[in-house]
């Protein structure tokens, strides 16, 4: 890794099927990253969910519109950015998923995952889509292998 960040980034096309992109996609980050696996699961279940939520709810699926994912690494912490072309939401708008009348909906989950497996979320509605920001810390004690570690 080099002294101050790397830069990861892919696009495709808002259809459903293309969410299996992700995994793959983190797979090769996390060559050059070394997350331990209770880490980088949790990279790939908060990734999912915010590309699950670009494809399907911000660009409706409509494979005429992109999502992008980027995944920037630096010294301390990593974030990945996942942008769509769709209108934006507020995140308050979404219902809480922890209350009595939520908790056998199908879905609304998404946002609560990404905020409980992440340690920042940030969603930001841009000119053209939204935009979702999620931070995980990276530095000493955290999920990088140690190559001193042993089993």
């Amino acid at each position: 890794m080099s002294s101050t960040q790397d830069i990861y980034t892919t696009k495709f096309q808002s259809i459903p099927e293309n969410i299996s992109k992700v995994e793959p996609f983190l797979e090769d980050v996390n060559r050059q990253l070394g997350l331990n696996e209770v880490d980088f699961h949790k990279l790939i279940v908060a990734t999912t969910e915010a590309v699950n939520n670009a494809i399907i709810h911000g660009n409706q699926s409509n494979p005429e519109k992109n999502v992008t994912v980027k995944v920037v690494i630096k010294k301390n912490y990593l974030v990945v950015s996942v942008c769509d072309e769709g209108d934006g939401f507020s995140p308050s708008d979404i219902p809480n998923p922890l209350e009595e009348e939520n908790l056998l909906k199908e879905s609304g989950r998404g946002l609560f995952l990404m905020e409980t497996l992440m340690e920042e979320v940030e969603i930001k509605t841009r000119d053209v889509g939204c935009e979702v920001r999620m931070s995980m810390y990276i530095g000493p004690k955290s999920g990088l292998k140690d190559e001193k570690e042993h089993p």
